[in-house]
């Protein structure tokens, strides 16, 4: 794939017409005014069908992993991967084309549908299928994928202290978690902690627990205040001796969290987050591109159009060239999953690390192409710089992405 098509590119029209019509007017009251961005979602995603589109995925998936349960095997034909490639680059378009106005809807919207039903699905048993995905790939339901504690960081596991301690028949979960995106208004959460069996803590499993709001001993913190994606909710959760049965347990058996497991599995939902990336800052550079371009023809400084000046001219190649290879790096991504073939752990941190560097510089240099403007809040890249930087920060952050590539490259084969 090296450009969208003309079905894709009129979905792209139809997306860029609707967030104009119905999330641009909310700018500000997503940005300042605390409104959460579920409803302006879910209207996207009845408007689009994504929401019946998703039903149909789930469906045959569920399907195949019921025949092959049965020892049955259902061929995915060649008619099926085509029309799995064309799902997913219209699941990839409205990311880009909400990116290009509130990054933070997408990081909502990402972390819901995307890494908290992905953890469900790749790990859980059909009937927690059933029972929780769905309704989160639909955004019937707000999701949150809870690893990070206020002492952890980017050393997840290792100072991870939360624990899910086993009391007869049942597991009894206490610990916090912090910067959880859709902590306040989740409905369902994956709570990822460490078995405690009286073992020392760095000999701990890793598990991972499907937990309900409302839940006794379950509290979930009002938002949080911080620097940019705003529309995207954040906060802590806070468990105190919450009682849960082995079914909230995904995959219902601790023999498959054993020895690594637990930690691969949280490491593979890092990966499609990390992959995804590319997608937001894809929006951010092309709508930064856009304005700075304007900006450039209608500015005029010492008697003529800044765009005329060289220096403003090389910022706009360089954001262009930023443009290009972030939308190779979704193509790919496209293709790919379409073929059924995952990004590796390093590629997809390899594909962060260049993509969120990409949109910070891009959104830094429009805001220094605007000036004074580009410093004020009227002006859509003040937003946007600040949004982008986040992408550096988090699913992990860029020295742990340099990290991850580097170690890949080292290993011996």
């Amino acid at each position: 794939m090296f450009q969208w098509s003309e079905e894709q590119e009129m979905v792209r029209t139809a997306v860029r017409d609707f967030v104009d019509r119905e999330i641009r007017p909310h700018r500000d009251e997503l940005e300042f005014g605390d409104m959460p961005p579920y409803d302006l979602l879910r209207k996207l995603f009845s408007t689009f069908g994504m929401d019946a589109m998703q039903r149909e995925s789930f469906k045959r998936r569920i399907e195949r992993e019921r025949a092959a349960e049965n020892g049955e095997a259902l061929e995915v034909d060649s008619g099926e991967r085509s029309a799995n490639a064309d799902a997913i680059a219209f699941t990839m378009i409205p990311i880009i084309e909400l990116c290009r106005v509130c990054p933070g809807m997408v990081t909502a919207m990402g972390v819901s549908m995307g890494l908290t039903s992905s953890a469900i699905m790749s790990k859980g048993t059909i009937a927690q299928k059933e029972r929780w995905a769905l309704d989160l790939l639909t955004m019937d339901k707000v999701g949150s994928w809870a690893i990070t504690e206020p002492n952890s960081g980017s050393d997840a596991f290792g100072g991870m202290t939360s624990t899910a301690r086993i009391d007869g028949d049942e597991f009894v979960l206490n610990g916090s978690k912090t910067f959880i995106t859709n902590g306040p208004h989740a409905d369902t959460i994956v709570f990822i902690c460490k078995l405690d069996e009286g073992n020392p803590p760095e000999e701990r499993t890793i598990v991972q627990f499907v937990l309900d709001s409302g839940m006794a001993g379950l509290e979930q913190s009002k938002p949080l205040r911080k620097m940019g994606i705003h529309s995207s909710p954040t906060g802590q959760l806070f468990l105190t001796d919450v009682r849960v049965g082995s079914d909230r347990l995904l995959g219902e058996s601790l023999d498959a969290y054993r020895g690594r497991g637990g930690r691969e599995a949280s490491k593979a939902t890092f990966s499609m987050e990390r992959a995804g990336v590319a997608a937001m800052a894809l929006g951010i550079v092309d709508r930064c591109l856009e304005l700075s371009i304007e900006y450039s023809k209608d500015r005029v400084q010492f008697g003529q159009p800044i765009g005329q000046f060289q220096l403003i001219q090389l910022k706009l190649a360089k954001m262009e060239v930023a443009r290009i290879n972030l939308q190779n790096l979704v193509f790919r991504h496209i293709e790919m999953t379409a073929a059924g073939v995952g990004m590796g752990y390093a590629e997809a941190s390899a594909a962060k690390l260049y993509a969120a560097q990409a949109a910070t510089e891009v959104a830094l240099e429009a805001v220094q192409l605007f000036g004074g403007n580009g410093y004020m809040a009227e002006y859509e890249v003040e937003q946007l710089a600040r949004d982008a930087k986040v992408l550096q920060i988090y699913a992990g952050t860029d020295e742990i992405q340099i990290s991850a590539v580097a170690r890949s490259l080292l290993a011996d084969d």
